[in-house]
C-alpha cells in the first residue's frame, strides 16, 4: 500500500499519458500488442550439441531453455519491460519472474504442469537448467503447489462464493495487500509466461494475456522446422500489454531474445 507491494514499488517518472493509460484500458487485454519473431537456430542447435556432450541425458540442456536465458537476459537488461499495472498504477517488479508449461507426461490426457522461477543471471546457464530439470522432476512425481491447494479449497465451494473470493482478492491486490505467500507461488505474478508448442510438435500461436495475476507477456515457441533457404528456424510469438511499455520499444526490446538466441555463447 502507499506505492508499496511484496511484489513491486510504484514508478513515479512516468509521463502524464503513460499514468493515464490504465484508465483508458482498465484490463490487460483492451491493450494488447502482438509481435512474432523468426530466427536462425541452426547457431543455438550446434551450441547445444557441445554444451550437452558430457551433460547425462536427463539433464540435457534445451533449446527451450536458451530461450528462457535469452528472455531474462532482456528483462534484465530493459527494466521497463518489467513493469506491471496493478490498481491503476504502474509498478517496477522486484526481480525478474518467469513462468512456463510443460506436460506431465507427453499423452493426450497428461496435465500440464506450470512452473515459475526467479531468474538470475548470476547462474551459469547449466546451473538454471539443472535447477529447471528439478522443478519439473517434482512436478512429474505429483508433487503440489500451493497455488494447486488452494485452487481445490475454491473449488469445493459454490459458485457464488468462488467468485466473491476471487473479487476480494483482486481488491486486495489493487491495493497491494495482497499477501506475498499468495503472489510468490502464482505463476500469473510474473514478469513473463512462456508455452512451449515445439515441444509437442505445434507451430508457434499468439496467446491472450491472463486477467488474473499481473504478468504482462506471454511468449510461445514454436517448432523448429526448415524455413524457406533450408536452414531450420524457431518462431516466436509474443503478446505484451502497451500499458507498460510503448509497444515499439518493447519490440526493440524483444529483438535481444532473438541476438541471444543466434550469438548463444552470450547465454552462459
Amino acid at each position: 500500500m502507499f506505492g508499496h507491494r511484496p511484489d513491486g514499488t510504484l514508478v513515479t517518472d512516468l509521463s502524464a499519458m503513460r499514468r493515464f493509460m490504465p484508465f483508458v484500458s482498465p484490463r490487460r487485454n483492451e491493450s494488447l500488442v502482438y509481435f512474432a519473431q523468426s530466427i536462425d537456430a541452426e547457431p543455438g542447435l550446434a551450441f547445444l550439441d557441445q554444451v550437452n556432450a558430457n551433460r547425462p541425458p536427463e539433464r540435457q540442456i534445451t533449446y527451450f531453455h536458451l530461450v528462457l536465458r535469452a528472455l531474462a537476459g532482456c528483462l534484465t537488461a530493459n527494466p521497463r519491460l518489467n513493469r506491471f499495472v496493478a490498481g491503476g498504477r504502474l509498478y517496477q517488479r522486484d526481480g525478474v519472474w518467469m513462468s512456463f508449461s510443460a506436460k506431465r507426461a507427453f499423452t493426450n490426457d497428461a496435465p500440464v504442469l506450470t512452473v515459475k522461477r526467479r531468474m538470475d543471471l548470476d547462474e551459469s546457464l547449466g546451473e538454471m537448467a539443472d535447477a529447471i530439470h528439478d522443478k519439473l522432476g517434482a512436478g512429474r512425481r505429483g508433487a503440489r503447489t500451493s497455488s494447486d491447494s488452494e485452487m481445490d479449497i475454491l473449488l469445493r465451494l459454490p459458485p457464488p462464493i468462488v467468485r466473491t473470493a476471487l473479487w476480494l482478492a483482486r481488491g486486495l491486490d489493487a491495493f497491494g495487500l495482497l499477501p506475498r505467500k499468495m503472489i510468490d507461488p502464482d505463476p500469473l505474478y510474473a514478469s513473463a509466461f512462456l508455452a512451449n508448442l515445439g515441444s509437442i510438435g505445434l507451430k508457434a500461436g499468439y496467446h491472450h494475456l491472463w486477467e488474473w495475476g499481473n504478468c504482462p507477456v506471454f511468449g510461445v515457441v514454436g517448432l523448429i522446422a526448415p524455413g524457406p533457404d533450408g536452414r531450420r528456424q524457431l518462431q516466436i510469438k509474443w503478446t505484451y500489454e502497451e500499458r507498460i511499455e510503448d509497444g515499439f520499444n518493447a519490440a526493440l526490446a524483444l529483438a535481444s531474445v532473438r541476438e541471444g538466441l543466434e550469438q548463444p555463447e552470450k547465454l552462459l
